[in-house]
């Protein structure tokens, strides 16, 4: 979700400025602009001299405008930060004992869990996301129950069973994870 909307946001952004400054660009070059658009030909300028003098004497618009823009700057900083960071790990390095060494993709992991948890009983719909680092994951599985499975039984199942194999098979000496239960939507039944 939060991928989608840095994207939708991260397009629209590029829209605006790609339509303003197209439109910046058609008016200096000669092209006839509507009645309402601030600037009428190609010598036109954004701010007039008196705009951009009226506040300089003021002991307050230098300070405001250095702390707005650096607010701007670190705000899409910190936007870019999070939408480059990698939440996910494309592979696992796996120590093998030869010195080597294997890589694991973290894909497969997920799908052989996800597999794995789906084929126990009680479970209707297992998802299975790793995070973390490439050298120390970490499991988020979303298990949706049958209505007639029992909790307790299914999470000890996955615990003891699905995620120590993987464990154990990855060469990991520790594989934390969040599970999440939730159980499968189904019909009330009528009681006569």
């Amino acid at each position: 979700m939060r991928g989608g909307v840095h994207r939708v946001l991260t397009a629209l952004a590029g829209l605006l400025l790609l339509t303003l400054g197209g439109a910046v660009l058609a008016v200096g070059l000669g092209a006839r602009p509507p009645s309402w658009w601030p600037h009428t030909g190609p010598h036109d300028v954004l701010l007039t001299r008196a705009e951009r003098t009226r506040l300089r004497d003021a002991p307050w618009w230098w300070p405001a405008v250095i702390a707005a823009l650096s607010v701007v700057v670190l705000f899409a900083l910190a936007w870019l930060t999070a939408a480059l960071r990698r939440r996910r790990p494309a592979e696992l390095l796996i120590d093998t004992g030869d010195g080597a060494g294997a890589r694991l993709r973290g894909t497969a992991l997920e799908s052989a869990l996800a597999a794995e948890a789906a084929a126990q009983p009680g479970v209707a719909e297992a998802r299975v996301l790793l995070r973390g680092r490439r050298t120390a994951p970490a499991v988020r599985a979303r298990l949706r129950l049958d209505p007639d499975a029992a909790p307790a039984r299914t999470l000890t199942a996955f615990t003891t069973g699905t995620l120590a194999r993987a464990r154990e098979s990855a060469g990991l000496a520790s594989l934390p994870a969040e599970v999440l239960l939730s159980e499968v939507g189904h019909r009330a039944e009528r009681v006569t």
